[in-house]
């Protein structure tokens, strides 16, 4: 299996963490990047790759799903700390300079790692060069990301097919766990990360969790959410309006949809990212609302999941330095808030290409689609 899309994502990583930092392997210990390089779905488990290694370090837990899910890995089940087993391969393999992913990894970690390894291996931190491999995706990736989106797209399809009364009447906290309920009956391991349902004024706070307050008649209610699924992740946001559009907001849902407009004509392979945060955040500084639009325009997506980990490279925003490629799967979602009456956000997930980019999301944003009777 020598020629598999793990064991050439391998060798592309340790190629490039060789560019940075002269190493005789890499520690990969970031959960996503081990199942990006590996296959392996399991959790607190990591990964040795060097020349002619390939090495899946876990426990007993997951010892029947490591070999069943990786048949092309050398699994050592460990029976003690992961320190000690670690410094045992890298004995075995004469492993003299060690690269660790030292955007990752814990002091504490790396000082539990260098006594058990002693003064014979180096531990050399190397950048995030998994991150920046996994922030292109092959068709494979791409297909499986769309099928995330969709089950999210149904799911929320599904909330609010009832009209007004399938959210009115009832607390955030429960819309919420519908819609994670929906996502996991479609076909979701699980949501990507917590699902936000802000109702009124509450969705003027970005990352607002869901509490006990009722959802009424008259209000907007932004609901942000996501499916995980395959190892690969959604992310979208949507505000609906429960029988009317209140009046404060209609004027800055139109800036908001327009700024997504913006955003979305601007991503294509080459262009840097501050460039595609500037042509959205542009229609909402000439409304006088630039104040207001408190984050970056979008993130890369990909394998990442939880609050934590689902925004990948590339960032999208005023200060980033990076410029997107063909094959990266980026989020537009510009957003307006406005403490003590609420916020607008629209969130799309887009494929980048040479061309033009191609909106992967396909649920409706004009403010008449939003609006439930």
């Amino acid at each position: 299996m020598g020629n598999s899309i793990y064991e050439v994502r391998r060798r592309a990583v340790l190629a490039l963490a060789r560019s940075q930092v002269r190493v005789d392997a890499l520690l990969v210990s970031r959960g996503a990047d081990v199942g990006y390089l590996s296959g392996f779905s399991g959790d607190d488990s990591l990964l040795l790759v060097g020349v002619g290694l390939a090495c899946l370090i876990t426990d007993g837990r997951f010892a029947e799903q490591a070999a069943a899910e990786c048949p092309d890995l050398e699994v050592i089940v460990r029976s003690g700390p992961m320190s000690t087993a670690v410094a045992g391969v890298a004995r075995g393999h004469k492993i003299r300079r060690l690269g660790v992913q030292g955007g990752h990894m814990t002091l504490a970690a790396q000082a539990a790692l260098g006594a058990a390894v002693g003064a014979r291996c180096r531990l050399l931190a190397v950048g995030e060069v998994v991150l920046g491999l996994r922030a292109v995706k092959d068709a494979e990736e791409v297909r499986s990301i769309r099928r995330a989106i969709g089950i999210a797209q149904r799911a929320f399809r599904g909330l609010i097919a009832g009209g007004a009364k399938a959210l009115s009447g009832r607390t955030e906290r429960e819309v919420a766990a519908e819609l994670d309920y929906r996502m996991i009956r479609g076909g979701a391991d699980s949501p990507a990360f917590d699902t936000v349902v802000a109702a009124g004024a509450h969705s003027s706070l970005p990352h607002y969790r869901p509490g006990r307050a009722r959802i009424r008649p008259g209000q907007a209610v932004l609901l942000d959410w996501g499916a995980w699924a395959g190892g690969y992740s959604s992310d979208l946001t949507r505000v609906v309006f429960i029988g009317r559009i209140p009046p404060e907001l209609a004027e800055v849902y139109e800036v908001v949809l327009a700024a997504s407009q913006a955003g979305l004509a601007a991503v294509r392979a080459g262009v840097s990212a501050k460039a595609v945060d500037r042509a959205a955040r542009a229609i909402i500084e000439r409304a006088g609302l630039g104040e207001r639009f408190i984050h970056s325009l979008g993130h890369g997506l990909g394998r990442g999941r939880g609050n934590a980990e689902v925004h990948e490279p590339p960032g999208i925003g005023r200060l980033s330095a990076a410029r997107l490629r063909a094959g990266m799967v980026v989020t537009i979602e510009p957003g307006v808030y406005l403490p003590g009456v609420g916020g607008i956000r629209i969130e799309d997930d887009v494929l980048v290409t040479a061309g033009a980019a191609v909106k992967l999301s396909t649920l409706p944003a004009a403010a008449s689609a939003m609006v439930l009777r």
